[in-house]
C-alpha cells in the first residue's frame, strides 16, 4: 500500500487555492448556502464527531476499495455529485469533469443544469447518471430525460428537496454562464420562464413516472427522514441519496451525517443508501460507510479541483479520497467494503 501522503486532498486549503482563480461570482455562486449559512458550517464537523473501535489482528496487507454500484463497478465509493454550471470553473466544464471521474475509475452524477450537452460529456465519461428535477412544463422534464437515457446515463438522480429555490446568501449576479443560445435553451441557463421553474407539486408517484419514461433506476436525492425513505422505496426508487443540498435549501436542515443512521434502519437493505454534504476525507468516507452509506457522493471539492486543474485535477481529488479511505480501512482492519461495518464506530 502506498503511504506517501495524496497529492490533492479537499478541505479549506483547496477552496481557498480555487477562490484564487475563479472568478468572483462563480466562487460565490458554487460556494453559497441559504439564509444564515449553518446547514453549510455544520456539515462537515457532524462527520467528525464519531470515533472508531478498530479491529486488530485482521489482514490487511491488502485493501480493496472497490464496489458496485447498481451494475457499475467503481474504483471506490466517492463519486461525483450534481453540480450545475462547470464551464464557470473550467473551459472544457462538465467534458473535463467526466473525464477527470473517468480516470479515477468513479461515476459521475450529471447535472440537468449542466454548461456542456450530455452526449458530449457521455463521450468523456465512464458509468455516469443523470439528475433531473421534475419542471412545471414537464415535456422539459421529458425531452431532458430522455436526451440523456439516449446518451446512455445508466440511472436518474430525482432531486426532490427543491420544490423552490431560495436566496443564497453570498451568490451574485449575473453569472459568467456560456453564450450558446441552444444550450441555453436546452437547459434553462439564465432562463426566468415559468415552465423552467421545480414543481412543487409533485409526489412519490413521479418516481415511478420516469422510470417508465427512461426505463433506468431512479434514485432520490434529498431524503433526510426515515419516513420519506420509506415512501420512495415503496414508489419504485431504486436508491436513496441522504442530503441536504449542500445547504442551499432550507437553512438549518439536520446535518447528513445525523441522519444518516435513522434512513439506513428504514430502507434496510431493499436499496442502497447513499450520501452527500461536508465529505472532505477518506476518514469521513469510512464514517459514512460505517454508518451505513453504500457510498458518497462529493460536489464542491470536485468544483475546486476542476477550476484548478481540469480533468487532471478532478482525477487527482478522486485518488486522493481512494488513497486516504484505503488507508484508514487498513488501520480500522477493514480489508473491503463489505467488512465495514456499525462495529467500526466506539458508542
Amino acid at each position: 500500500m502506498d503511504l506517501s501522503p495524496p497529492a490533492v486532498t479537499a478541505g479549506p486549503e483547496l477552496a481557498a487555492r480555487a477562490r484564487a482563480v475563479l472568478p468572483a461570482a462563480a466562487y460565490d455562486f458554487y460556494a453559497a448556502g441559504s439564509d444564515e449559512q449553518l446547514s453549510v458550517g455544520e456539515a462537515a464537523a457532524a462527520w467528525r464527531t464519531r470515533r472508531f473501535a478498530p479491529r486488530v489482528l485482521r489482514d490487511v496487507s491488502a485493501v480493496d476499495t472497490s464496489v458496485e454500484l447498481l451494475g457499475s463497478r467503481l474504483s471506490s465509493p466517492v463519486l461525483a455529485a450534481p453540480t450545475a454550471f462547470h464551464r464557470m470553473a473550467h473551459d472544457e466544464g462538465e467534458v473535463a469533469t467526466a473525464a477527470g471521474v473517468a480516470a479515477a475509475g468513479s461515476l459521475m452524477v450529471l447535472s440537468s443544469r449542466a454548461t456542456r450537452y450530455p452526449e458530449d460529456v457521455a463521450a468523456a465519461a465512464g458509468p455516469w447518471w443523470y439528475q433531473v428535477y421534475c419542471l412545471r412544463d414537464r415535456d422539459i422534464t421529458r425531452r431532458q430525460v430522455e436526451r440523456a437515457a439516449a446518451a446512455g446515463a445508466r440511472a436518474l438522480v430525482l432531486t426532490v428537496d427543491a420544490p423552490y429555490v431560495p436566496p443564497k446568501a453570498t451568490a451574485g449576479l449575473p453569472l459568467p454562464l456560456p453564450q450558446d443560445d441552444e444550450l441555453c435553451r436546452s437547459v434553462g441557463l439564465g432562463t426566468r420562464l415559468p415552465g423552467w421553474e421545480q414543481d412543487p407539486s409533485i409526489g412519490p408517484g413521479v418516481i415511478g413516472e420516469l422510470a417508465r419514461l427512461s426505463g433506468l433506476p431512479v434514485l432520490v436525492k434529498g431524503v433526510l427522514r426515515p419516513d420519506d425513505a420509506t415512501a420512495c422505496v415503496d414508489a419504485g426508487a431504486a436508491g436513496i441519496i441522504v442530503s441536504n443540498h449542500g445547504g442551499r435549501q432550507l437553512d438549518r436542515a439536520a446535518a447528513t451525517a445525523e441522519v444518516l443512521p435513522s434512513v439506513v434502519r428504514a430502507v434496510g437493505d431493499t436499496v442502497p443508501v447513499l450520501v452527500d454534504g461536508g465529505l472532505l476525507t477518506g476518514t469521513d468516507v469510512l464514517v459514512a460507510l460505517a454508518l451505513g452509506a453504500r457510498a458518497v457522493l462529493v460536489g464542491r471539492p470536485v468544483l475546486w479541483a476542476l477550476a484548478l486543474g481540469g480533468a487532471e485535477g478532478v482525477a487527482a481529488l478522486l485518488d486522493s479520497y481512494r488513497e486516504q479511505l484505503a488507508l484508514r480501512m487498513a488501520l480500522a482492519g477493514a480489508a473491503t467494503i463489505a467488512g465495514i461495518g456499525p462495529d467500526l464506530l466506539h458508542g
